[in-house]
This record gives C-alpha cells, sequence and structure tokens, in this order.
C-alpha cells in the first residue's frame, strides 16, 4: 500500500494548464498516480496507509526560488521557516557572482568579509570546502549531517572566480588568467552546478569585460547551463545593461536568466514596456531567455555596494583604509551624490531613499529601520560596521514590477537577504505575496500562471527532469495552499512574519509543513545537475 493520497484537491499543475480535480498518490518520494475525479468517476478511488483531505485546498508543485541567499542559512538554521513555511522546496544558491565555491583560504577569508552583510560572517560555520562539489557535499550533509530545510542548487559566482584567479584589480585578465577562469567554471559544472551568476555593480566581479564574459559564458554553454548575470546597472543604462547581456549570451550561444528583472529609479518610471519589447524581439529571433523578480519595489542590498568600484578596488581592508582617509571620503561622496556611481547604478544619490535594515554591531541598533541622512553618517556607518551594513533602497515603481511579472518568461525569485534586525519582507513572503495579492486581490495574473512561473518554468530553465510539474512519476515536492487566504504575513514592520494559507509543504514525499507547523524533517539535499557537454572549450 502507497503511503499517501491526497484526496479531492484542486490540482494546478504548473504547466499553465486548467486546474482539476483528483487524488494524488505518492510513494518512495514521487507521485505514482492521479486519479482525476471527472475521468475516473465510478471508479474504486485510490488508498494508501495515510490519507489528507484536501478540500478546498489547490495542490501545486513545490515553489522554486530562481534567485535565493541562503548559501549559509540552509546550514545554520535546520528549521528555515522563512522558506519553507512559504512552500519553497528549492533554492538556486551562487547569485550575485559572490558565494564561498571556488575559493581558496585566501578568497575565502574575503568573500566572507564581501559579503557578511548578506549572509553573516559565518563564525558559526565550518568552512571545510572548497570546491563547488565540496560545497555541494556539504549541503548534502546539512545539519548534523541529517541534511537541508530545502532542496538547493548552486550557480557558480563569477566574482569569486575572478577573486581566485585575477584578485581585485580593475584590469583585464592575462591569458593565463582567463585560462584559470575557464578551468575553475568548467569543474563547476562538472562537479554539479546549473550555470553562472555575476554581479557587474559589485567588485572584482564588475572588473571584467565583455569578451571576459563571453568566454566564460562558452563554458557554461558547453555543459548546458545558463548564465544569470546581475548586470551593469538598473537605473541610467538599465535598457542598455539589458541589451548588454542578450548580446553577450548570444555571442557565447548560453542560455540567459536576467536576475531580479526591475526597471528602477526615477529614469525608469514607467519604462518597463521598453524592455518587455526588447525581450520579445530578442525571443523572436531565437534567444533564450528567462528573468525572474520578487513581488515589491525596494531593493535590497548592502551600503558598501553602493560606493563606486574604484573604492573598493583592492578588496575589503582597501575599502576600509579609503573610507578612513578623508580627501578620499570626499572623492566618494562626490561621485555618489554628484556624478552618480556606478554602486548606485549611474544615478545620484538620493540618502533617503536608503533605509538600514541591518547591522552587525549590537551598538549601532539604532540604526536600523531608518533612513540615512547623509554621505556622513553613511562614512560612519561603514567603517563602525566594517562594511557590514544591509540596506532597503526605496526606488522601485509598481507599474514596472507588474508589466515585467506578466511577461511569458517571467519566474519567481525572492532575492531575500535573511540577514539583519529588518530585513526586506521580500525574505518571508514573495510567494505567498504573489498568489494573494497579485492572484487573488488584483488579478495581474490567473492562478494556472502564477503557479507556472513559480514552478514549471523554473524546473524548465535549470533543465530538471522530474520537478516542477504534478505528473506521475514525478518527485513529490508540493504545496497545499488555500487560495482564498494564502497572504504573505511579513511587512516593512514586522518582516519576520510567517505566511497565512500555506498548511502544508512536503518534500521528497515527506511533510516539512503540516498542519501550518514545521516538522523536524531535513528532506533538502542539494539538486546537482549531470552535466552534458556539448563542445569543447577553447
Amino acid at each position: 500500500m502507497e503511503e499517501l493520497v491526497i484526496r479531492d484537491a484542486d490540482v494546478v499543475d504548473g504547466s499553465g494548464a486548467p486546474s482539476y480535480r483528483a487524488d494524488v498518490v505518492i510513494d518512495g518520494g514521487r507521485i505514482v498516480s492521479i486519479v482525476k475525479e471527472a475521468a475516473d468517476a465510478g471508479c474504486q478511488r485510490p488508498s494508501a496507509r495515510r490519507e489528507l483531505d484536501a478540500e478546498g485546498l489547490v495542490l501545486s508543485p513545490g515553489f522554486i526560488d530562481m534567485h535565493a541567499h541562503s548559501d549559509l542559512a540552509l546550514l545554520r538554521d535546520p528549521d528555515h521557516s522563512a522558506k519553507a513555511a512559504q512552500g519553497v522546496t528549492l533554492e538556486v544558491l551562487g547569485q550575485d557572482g559572490l558565494s564561498y565555491a571556488p575559493v581558496d583560504d585566501r578568497t575565502l577569508a574575503e568573500v566572507r568579509r564581501a559579503i557578511t552583510g548578506w549572509n553573516g560572517y559565518g563564525d558559526d560555520i565550518d568552512f571545510d570546502w572548497r570546491s563547488v562539489g565540496g560545497y555541494l557535499d556539504r549541503l548534502d550533509s546539512g545539519f548534523e549531517g541529517r541534511g537541508i530545510a530545502v532542496n538547493a542548487a548552486y550557480l557558480i559566482p563569477q566574482g569569486t572566480v575572478r577573486m581566485l584567479a585575477v584578485g581585485w584589480e580593475d584590469r583585464e585578465a592575462t591569458p593565463q588568467e582567463l585560462d584559470r577562469m575557464r578551468q575553475l567554471v568548467a569543474e563547476g559544472m562538472e562537479q554539479g552546478a546549473v550555470g553562472m551568476s555575476s554581479g557587474l555593480t559589485y567588485t572584482p566581479g564588475m572588473y571584467a569585460k565583455d569578451a571576459e564574459l563571453t568566454e566564460l559564458c562558452r563554458v557554461v554553454a558547453s555543459y548546458g547551463g545558463y548564465y544569470c548575470p546581475h548586470h551593469r546597472s538598473y537605473g541610467a543604462g538599465a535598457l542598455e545593461a539589458y541589451e548588454e547581456m542578450v548580446a553577450l549570451t548570444r555571442e557565447a550561444g548560453c542560455s540567459l536568466h536576467l536576475a531580479h528583472a526591475t526597471m528602477n529609479f526615477g529614469v525608469n518610471e514607467g519604462r518597463a514596456p521598453e524592455l518587455v519589447e526588447l525581450l520579445d524581439s530578442a525571443l523572436e529571433s531565437g534567444a533564450d531567455i528567462s528573468l525572474d523578480t520578487y513581488p515589491y519595489t525596494p531593493g535590497c542590498t548592502t551600503l558598501v555596494a553602493m560606493l563606486p568600484s574604484w573604492a573598493s578596488e583592492g578588496g575589503p581592508e582597501e575599502t576600509l583604509r579609503r573610507l578612513a582617509d578623508d580627501e578620499t571620503a570626499e572623492r566618494i561622496r562626490h561621485h555618489l551624490e554628484v556624478i552618480g556611481s556606478d554602486g548606485c547604478h549611474g544615478v545620484p544619490m538620493e540618502w533617503d531613499t536608503i533605509e538600514i535594515s541591518g547591522v552587525t554591531d549590537p551598538s549601532l541598533a539604532d540604526h536600523v529601520g531608518r533612513r540615512l541622512d547623509s554621505w556622513a553618517t553613511a562614512r560612519q556607518l561603514l567603517l563602525a560596521d566594517r562594511l557590514a551594513p544591509s540596506i532597503l533602497q526605496h526606488v522601485g515603481h509598481e507599474e514596472n514590477v507588474r508589466t515585467i511579472m506578466r511577461h511569458a518568461v517571467h519566474t519567481g525569485g525572492s532575492d531575500g537577504i535573511l540577514q539583519g534586525a529588518k530585513p526586506h519582507p521580500r525574505a518571508y513572503g514573495t510567494f505567498p505575496q504573489y498568489l494573494g495579492r497579485y492572484v487573488r486581490e488584483l488579478g495581474v495574473l490567473s492562478l494556472e500562471e502564477c503557479v507556472a512561473h513559480l514552478t514549471g518554468r523554473p524546473a524548465a530553465r535549470l533543465r530538471l527532469p522530474d520537478r516542477g510539474l504534478i505528473r506521475e512519476g514525478y518527485r513529490a515536492d508540493l504545496v497545499l495552499f488555500d487560495p482564498r487566504t494564502v497572504a504573505a504575513g511579513s511587512t516593512y514592520e514586522d518582516p519576520r512574519t510567517l505566511p497565512t494559507g500555506i498548511p502544508h509543504v512536503l518534500i521528497d514525499g515527506r511533510f516539512v509543513i503540516e498542519d501550518g507547523r514545521r516538522t523536524d524533517v531535513l528532506a533538502g539535499r542539494a539538486v546537482r545537475r549531470s552535466p552534458v557537454r556539448r563542445n569543447a572549450t577553447r
């Protein structure tokens, strides 16, 4: 007898097709049968050791977070309800060109310092890996050898690769350094990565010219992976930055997934249709493109990321030295406030758009939740907290958010930074926010469309053959939610509040959320793509 039958569910299967009523039977971590009510009227209903009455609930595939920053959170927090309670069953890590593999001892220390604002410094983590494969093995082992809360895939971070092969210098890579970067990317793909990410407003990855990025994308393409850039501008020059990534990946023959695809700042208000036109033209000409967004207007990153790139050349210690020097600090202020730094997307800084969301030094806690008033305050915080403050940046536009999320290649990504006393509510609310606000309340997407954006479409981008749809033989990574009540509980005032209307979440057929409560199940593992070498790299 099978393990579980989910009875009388309204199945929204992740394909975008209309929903249907069915009993879904699970055994051995997979869906073994689907008995549709209309097609099988009068037939004997399936039985199992356990029955779950799903009357009034939607059964969908588990949600896939295409842009997550849980690289260390999965190792330190076995509960991880921030994502599990949303119905997320798979997260894609290694985002924005900066993460913890591949590294050596020097690079590991540097990257830990550089992205403290994203993940914490990691004093509670045993960094016992150096390679991509080693990190994926560590995810498999997870918390005390018992696994992790949700599944995780990994993108090779191009900025970390450049840090390892070139360093923090703003210069072109030598032929030997480029060869080493190619080798590091190839090794990461062979060890199970799904692609490569970049953070082209973050140092040192932003120092790479297009020719260098194209060569690395050729390697990614040869293994059937995709390129996921945080491109060079989401403000002034945003459309040109999107065009650059489309052209670069077309030249490399590589699939493209645009990270947190937004059009921010005053210069881009109402301009999302221009991005849509650009994407449609590229898709019609044969480009393989997808994108992700979060359903909120503010962005979230670290305060140090706002600085002009020259201020961060040489690494975190050099940045602190420059900030401590009055003359250099004045140059930084001029770039921020007058010229518009490349770290702030070419837009002159408006300090009152910057809200401090987290610090690591408890003595600075009073700054959390406050808007900045000046460069002097920002400089003081960066020095006192050693570059660690995280921020919300209130520069988005609701009409742009809605326009982009309607696109046929759109997927969902939280871009959820879990650090700080007041993180962005997207970290805890992205997926129920889509279902509650943008489906039920606003009707921007139909329920079937939205579920496809959050499940089937991202699984297709990741080229995972048995996830993202409700099909016989597929993995039983599933969510049961109430379409009448599902909603994000997180707000800007209380960002860690869990969602409502998601009573059950299963990973590998095991309940990680049951009757609205987190169980002690750790069913998550690293999801490795088997590389398919398509052609030789130069």
